[in-house]
């Protein structure tokens, strides 16, 4: 049997690890032969472009160099399935590039929209009488994901962002003036990057002064009584902020939205900048941390790359099980020791769905988060990946012609 994978949705720092986790459990399996990597995610499989990845990956020096590297090296996409039922052009396509190629299992890692993919994917082929199996492998720095405890790609993106905001308070510090530092972070809906700005408590950083998630209602006569509350405490105020904030009371504008319906985000950093330099006066600046979020890797959490590894395996696993239609998750056993399982979820329970901040991790004042969150957070973070380093820079995995 042959097998095939695919990237699909934003880029992260583990979304490789989770390709390397296929293709190791692939070579370690007697049954299956070539192990195909699918260009631009579903797009790739549409349109019959595959590449085999035994003639991309020769050697544990390219598997170690691609585990360590950010983003998706066979490239993403955003593509939106149609519904089973109307779609038959699209999946008979698919079903023939199964067919041609001899592919007996595909293997999409993406977030909860990718998920969608693998849910009507597998719908399909099951009606259709194929044994073809599909299995979902989740990523998104958004830890957005239901079922699952944690997505691979958020460690590295929770610790990445910890680490440029505890340099942002020591960067605010040196001067005698007030100020007020405004860091906008990555989240649409669920707040659980932004939140995790609280595990600097663990290093004994008081700041960030003031958090602040999509999950709670939002008022700019609020916001400013918090930060002149705080400026009574402290001369240099941090906040941070989901770039999903929306202010209550401001007219919306037109937005702008992918093939899933997701609105493209930012602003609010510099809306909430402005509201303090028209009312407090003070010197204040907003920080958006952007796509920088994503694929930091220089930084990333060695407990993220070796879980997402981790998981692509499981996924091969189940598949020759004779799963499909299911997407692997981590079921968390302890925070101290850590432990985690990896276990399969049917696929229609994650996709097109959201994991919110727990409500009960959120001050009753909405702009801090509790410290129960740090035991959450601190075991995903841990541990550095030995960076491969050429001229003073990390080296990363390409695709060679």
């Amino acid at each position: 049997m042959n097998i095939a994978v695919a990237q699909s949705g934003g880029p992260t720092c583990a979304i490789n690890a989770s390709l390397v986790g296929v293709f190791k459990e692939a070579l370690k399996t007697p049954e299956i032969d070539a192990v195909f990597g699918s260009i631009n995610g579903i797009e790739g499989i549409i349109n019959d472009e595959l590449t085999d990845l035994k003639l991309v990956i020769k050697s544990n020096e390219d598997m170690e160099l691609l585990r360590q590297t950010p983003s998706t090296v066979l490239g993403s996409c955003r593509y939106k399935l149609p519904p089973v039922e109307y779609g038959g052009e699209i999946y008979e396509k698919i079903l023939a590039c199964f067919e041609r190629h001899r592919i007996q299992a595909f293997f999409y890692i993406g977030g909860n929209d990718s998920m969608d993919t693998v849910a009507k994917l597998s719908d399909y082929l099951k009606g259709a009488g194929s044994d073809i199996r599909v299995i979902g492998i989740p990523k998104t720095i958004d830890n957005d994901l239901p079922v699952t405890d944690h997505t691979p790609g958020f460690g590295s993106a929770a610790k990445y962002v910890a680490a440029t905001v505890q340099e942002i308070i020591r960067d605010s510090s040196v001067y005698s003036i007030e100020s007020v530092t405004i860091i906008e972070i990555m989240g649409r809906h669920a707040g659980w990057l932004t939140a995790s700005t609280c595990v600097l408590r663990a290093n004994d950083e008081i700041a960030p002064h003031l958090i602040y998630l999509p999950e709670c209602d939002f008022s700019a006569e609020k916001f400013l009584e918090d930060v002149r509350n705080q400026q009574a405490k402290y001369k240099a105020v941090i906040v941070a902020v989901s770039e999903g904030v929306k202010i209550a009371g401001e007219k919306s504008k037109p937005v702008m939205v992918d093939n899933f319906g997701h609105e493209y985000l930012s602003g609010i950093g510099k809306a909430l900048e402005q509201l303090v330099r028209d009312n407090i006066g003070c010197k204040v600046r907003s920080v958006e941390l952007n796509v920088m979020q994503r694929c930091s890797s220089h930084i990333c959490s060695k407990t993220d790359i070796d879980e997402a590894e981790q998981i692509g395996a499981a996924g091969v696993k189940a598949a020759l099980a004779g799963e499909t239609g299911k997407t692997m998750c981590f079921r968390r056993i302890s925070d101290i020791p850590y432990v985690v399982t990896v276990e399969s979820a049917d696929s229609h329970e994650i996709a097109n769905k959201e994991k919110f901040f727990p409500k009960e991790w959120i001050s009753a004042s909405g702009n801090d988060i509790a410290p129960e969150a740090i035991k959450y957070f601190l075991p995903l973070i841990q541990g550095d990946v030995k960076i491969a380093m050429k001229n003073g820079m990390p080296v990363h995995f390409k695709v060679r012609g």
